[in-house]
């Protein structure tokens, strides 16, 4: 008996657990697939670890960042305080700290690094992915 009601128990923790998190990121998720070449005069800052740059696609543009040798973040320039995309300024690097996206509108910071939230706002921003082929080839897409 003690067995059945541990099992019970266990089982009962465990869909608790697997809820889904019903505070959905509010920047639409829009279809894309796009392959940039870096060596390319307009993505050249991406050359060197710590470099950024726009990138057509996405809500309102996309901002890819180097993080290291081998891995790069995309996520979309649409803030996520902007839900009715209202805001004609699209997230943008602060002068002061590059890692640091601002939303002019709502004046909430978000990391460029990670895509976390850092102040002024509930979710953080929306992440594409990325696929690094080695030499010059960087696909974005979601």
């Amino acid at each position: 008996m003690k067995i059945h009601f541990f099992f019970f128990l266990i089982l009962y923790f465990l869909f608790i657990g697997c809820k889904k998190n019903v505070n959905q990121n509010p920047v639409p998720n829009i279809a894309f697939d796009i392959t940039i070449n870096i060596d390319l005069p307009s993505y050249s800052s991406l050359i060197g670890v710590g470099g950024w740059t726009y990138v057509v696609g996405g809500s309102k543009g996309i901002i890819v960042y180097r993080k290291n040798v081998d891995q790069f973040v995309a996520f979309d320039r649409q803030s996520p305080n902007d839900i009715n995309n209202s805001c004609a300024t699209p997230l943008t690097p602060d002068t002061t700290n590059f890692l640091q996206l601002i939303d002019y509108c709502s004046a909430a910071k978000l990391s460029l690094y990670d895509g976390s939230a850092i102040s002024g706002s509930e979710f953080g921003l929306r992440q594409y992915q990325t696929v690094w082929n080695g030499t010059n080839s960087l696909r974005i897409y979601n």
